[in-house]
């Protein structure tokens, strides 16, 4: 079990290995349950995105430039292929 501290401020700091265990990376969301009997339950926020969240995600960063689907596909590829080495970087 982990014990966190609260400041003065009401904040606390969550310990690498209790982020690690719940597949947190730096910019990633908690999400906090309230249960009954004064209990939480923090979990990792995945989201529940929809697709209407989604079509507007590249809006104005392409400059007017249509993309084919090729090279959507090639920038994904890329973008996962960066997220891969930066999680073995950080183990």
């Amino acid at each position: 079990m982990t014990t966190l501290t609260v400041t003065a401020r009401g904040q606390i700091t969550i310990r690498k290995d209790v982020l690690k265990h719940l597949g947190i990376q730096p910019g990633g969301k908690i999400r906090i349950d309230l249960l009954p009997d004064g209990r939480a339950e923090l979990t990792a926020d995945t989201g529940n995105g929809s697709w209407r969240d989604l079509s507007g995600i590249l809006k104005g960063k392409t400059n007017g430039a249509k993309l084919s689907i090729d090279e959507i596909n090639d920038a994904i590829a890329e973008a996962g292929a960066a997220a891969g080495e930066a999680g073995i970087k950080n183990k």
